[in-house]
């Protein structure tokens, strides 16, 4: 079926011939599909294979209308052969990085540099760290669903797709908005508030239950209760506070939840027990795609 060594090898001209005409083994196949993400001269024999079949008319007549359909920036990315890997991979980082959030965390830590040094208000940072644990969680719902890509259905059923397709998306969501945020708390002033970095492991937590939780119910969803029951947590206490000051009781309520070895060492508890009900639950991203 295959030729060459054990690390590197190329699809044979007869594995070829029966994934174009749909004679190969299930199996076979998603081996296949998933070694031509990594070699470009077999994915061309695949293609030349494919064209050849009746199912290359309707390949080529299904190109033409997602073409048709997308937006003019998708249509010239996917059009473009010579754009660099690196602007593929944000492509494929997911809706989250490439639209509307990436603004909008932009926008939290400059409003909360501007309610530090232009507004005057001493408790910046701590409005800055109730926010910041669930500023990825909002990203990690807007990245992957039906709702959030219109080819979910085909990036979903893909090889590289359901838990590998979320936790890309994720580690980009990540990749932007952990050095964002505790770079503007380190430049807003303390005033008794946790370290600019005590929210990352309550952020990791809060990201990694979403998506364990997501198997069960959905990004949008589970989103929303893991970011719900954090802000319900740290606003609570801080809403029944008398005179409208507000500032020095969240100090207070963040302290609590992130200050010291045990509240940190919970928090990297919750996130490893996340991960392993991630891990246990990985069967159920296959399914999403129905849902």
């Amino acid at each position: 079926m295959i030729h060459g060594n054990a690390h590197v090898w190329h699809a044979s001209a007869g594995l070829v011939a029966r994934y174009a005409d749909g004679s190969l083994a299930e199996p076979d196949a998603w081996s296949l599909e998933k070694h031509l993400e990594y070699c470009p001269g077999c994915a061309a024999l695949v293609s030349r294979a494919v064209r050849g079949t009746a199912a290359g008319t309707v390949l080529d007549e299904v190109r033409e209308t997602v073409l048709g359909a997308a937006p003019a920036g998708a249509a010239r990315f996917v059009a473009a052969p010579a754009l660099s890997r690196r602007a593929r991979l944000l492509w494929a980082a997911g809706p989250a990085v490439r639209g509307a959030w990436l603004p909008a965390v932009l926008l939290v830590a400059v409003g909360a540099m501007a309610l530090g040094y232009g507004g005057g208000v001493p408790g910046a940072r701590a409005l800055l760290l109730a926010i910041a644990p669930v500023v990825p969680v909002a990203g990690v719902a807007l990245s992957y669903g039906p709702h959030a890509d219109p080819l979910y259905e085909v990036a979903a059923a893909s090889p590289a797709g359901g838990l590998r397709l979320a936790l890309t998306r994720t580690a980009a969501v990540l990749a932007v908005s952990l050095p964002l945020l505790t770079v503007a708390g380190l430049l807003l002033p303390a005033s008794g508030a946790p370290a600019a970095a005590a929210w990352l492991l309550p952020g990791l937590a809060l990201t990694l239950g979403t998506l364990a939780l997501a198997s069960f119910t959905g990004c949008r969803t589970a989103a929303g209760v893991t970011a719900g029951g954090w802000l319900c947590a740290v606003g609570v206490p801080v809403s029944g506070t008398p005179g409208g000051e507000v500032t020095t009781p969240l100090t207070e309520q963040l302290s609590r939840c992130f200050d010291g070895a045990g509240a940190q060492g919970a928090w990297a508890a919750a996130a490893v027990l996340s991960a392993a009900l991630l891990t246990a639950r990985r069967p159920a991203y296959d399914r999403l795609l129905r849902r």
